[in-house]
């Protein structure tokens, strides 16, 4: 049986990497069929702790010896390989170089995760990234993009990079209107962004486009979910989505927009996302290499209107009529009226998602992660 031990953020922590290590965790321990579980290796700061479970090894963000002593923990454990979900916002130094740290002094097979890749990397980030990706045995990436792009910065070999779809929840497509009825979304035609309020996701290009779909669908509802991120609140408290109500009261939407401020457990997140009718990322930037949210309404099977951000465009690349430019606000509201006026569009669409969401359940995805781990422990293994 193949142990490993996770480097992440984790539950109860809010945020994405912290929500996907979890999942990954859970579905890697239920691809082993084992009762057990591995190790999580928790980054923490002064606002966080790993709890008291003896599987939760806390290390200290801005610590940079703790980094030196976790390495020689893990080296002197029975851990076969480690599993390094990498987001340079989480470790601490410059860019998050005190991962190096623990990384030099690693020697145990080290399996990356890269939950961010630039096209063009630039100092400082660019000689962490490379360092890391040198020092793995293997790196994982969520989007084929990806592997072009550390292959051309980097001249990591393509063989060493290998793809595995972001993981996703598989709902229960039979309790949509059941659904629908506890969200109080029966009769409404229902639009749904979801994630960590801040600025930079498109939110104000949906508010502008949805006078005039509103003139075409009248039941339209745009719902917009979820808490404002903590980094926000401690920057500038609610001024964001206060900006956002006041727009919201300014064009004449109150009706047709809810703003659900707070945060969702899964299970209520898969609810408003099967009851939703289309779900939409309208991104501004182009360079985002991942997004959990896309994927989570993909591996759903809801029906998309994305901007072709990096992401969108490697997981929707079969039908690129989903993809709007953040600037062209016209093409915006045609394709959200064509697709709310008809039911038989929306069905059809439904299916198409759910076919390629299939691929992306965590049961599947546990079990091509665990593959690859156990594979690697014994090639290590095998070297000694």
């Amino acid at each position: 049986m193949t142990k490993i031990a996770f480097v992440s953020t984790y539950v109860p922590q809010k945020c994405g990497l912290a929500t996907y290590t979890f999942n990954l965790r859970q579905a890697i321990q239920g691809a082993k069929n084992w009762r057990g579980a591995d190790p999580v290796i928790v980054m923490t700061d002064s606002d966080t702790d790993a709890g008291n479970d003896p599987l939760f090894l806390p290390l200290a963000k801005h610590d940079e010896e703790a980094y030196v002593k976790m390495a020689r923990r893990i080296n002197q454990s029975d851990i076969d390989v480690v599993s390094l979900q990498h987001e340079f916002g989480i470790f601490g130094g410059e860019a998050g170089a005190y991962i190096l740290t623990l990384i030099r002094n690693l020697k145990k097979p080290l399996i990356t995760t890269f939950h961010t890749v630039f096209e063009h990397p630039m100092p400082p980030y660019a000689a962490i990234q490379q360092e890391i990706a040198e020092r793995s045995s293997k790196i994982l990436v969520m989007n084929r993009k990806a592997i072009s792009f550390l292959h051309q910065s980097f001249h990591i070999p393509k063989e060493k990079i290998i793809f595995i779809p972001h993981g996703a929840p598989q709902g229960d497509a039979e309790s949509r209107l059941k659904f629908r009825e506890q969200l109080g979304w029966k009769d409404r035609k229902v639009l749904m962004t979801f994630g960590l309020l801040s600025r930079g996701k498109g939110i104000e290009l949906m508010l502008k486009v949805l006078p005039q779909v509103a003139k075409k669908v009248p039941n339209v509802l745009y719902a917009i979910v979820g808490q404002t991120h903590p980094g926000v609140v401690k920057f500038e408290g609610e001024r964001y989505r206060e900006e956002l109500r006041e727009m919201i009261n300014r064009l004449g939407i109150d009706k047709h927009t809810v703003m659900i401020n707070h945060y969702l457990e899964e299970s209520d997140l898969i609810k408003h996302l099967i009851a939703c009718d289309v779900y939409v990322t309208p991104y501004p930037g182009m360079q985002q290499i991942t997004s959990g949210t896309l994927a989570y309404a993909v591996g759903l099977g809801r029906p998309i209107l994305s901007t072709p951000y990096c992401y969108a465009q490697d997981l929707l690349a079969d039908y690129p009529e989903l993809l709007i430019p953040y600037d062209d606000e016209a093409a915006w509201s045609e394709k959200i009226i064509s697709l709310l006026e008809n039911d038989l569009s929306l069905k059809s669409w439904n299916k198409k998602i759910a076919a390629i969401g299939k691929h992306m359940h965590w049961a599947e995805v546990g079990k091509q992660h665990y593959r690859l781990f156990a594979e690697v422990s014994h090639v290590e293994l095998a070297k000694r």
